[in-house]
């Protein structure tokens, strides 16, 4: 039963598989050439483009990946934000650990310059009266000699003899002795 005439738009929809996903309804088919009266019957059946249920399907499925796409573009940003605020709270961490650092060892060393400072005025005050104290001493020994006694002594010593020399002086008058002593020397 086939003829040379064109078939209607009815008869080609009832040849074709019908059509699975909602993309497709939208999508028209070539257009097969015809005749105007099939044209006007074309576009009479014709669905409308635009379905209402099928547009906000869509919507709220691309909304749902966009907005899935930025949460996980916030996220990482958070984790990358949050790595970098611990590297900057260490580094910052180590650069205050290192200028306190410096700091006291700036202080130890100027208290250490000031005890040694210190130390030297204190032991050099220390042995002007020591010699102070021993100047004192030796005049008041003198003193102390001259108006109780003492005893002075000289020594010589030779090849084989000490030859010793006592002066002692009592409140009365001075005595002096005299002494040769040989000395015992291994031949």
């Amino acid at each position: 039963m086939e003829t040379d005439q064109p078939k209607t738009v009815d008869e080609n929809t009832k040849n074709e598989p019908q059509e699975k996903g909602l993309m497709e309804k939208s999508v028209p088919s070539k257009p097969l050439p015809t005749s105007k009266k099939a044209e006007v019957t074309k576009t009479q059946n014709k669905r409308p483009v635009s379905d209402p249920e099928a547009v906000k399907i869509q919507a709220w499925w691309r909304g749902t990946l966009v907005r899935r796409t930025l949460l996980h573009a916030a996220l990482r940003v958070w984790i990358i934000q949050s790595w970098w605020r611990v590297k900057l709270m260490r580094l910052q961490e180590n650069r205050r650990r290192a200028a306190l650092e410096n700091f006291t060892r700036k202080e130890w060393a100027a208290v250490r310059l000031q005890s040694w400072v210190r130390m030297w005025r204190i032991r050099w005050r220390y042995c002007r009266l020591l010699s102070a104290a021993r100047i004192i001493q030796a005049y008041w020994r003198c003193h102390s000699c001259t108006s109780r006694g003492f005893i002075k002594g000289y020594y010589r010593v030779t090849a084989n003899q000490l030859h010793l020399e006592l002066e002692i002086l009592l409140g009365s008058g001075p005595c002096i002795v005299t002494e040769c002593i040989p000395l015992p020397i291994k031949q």
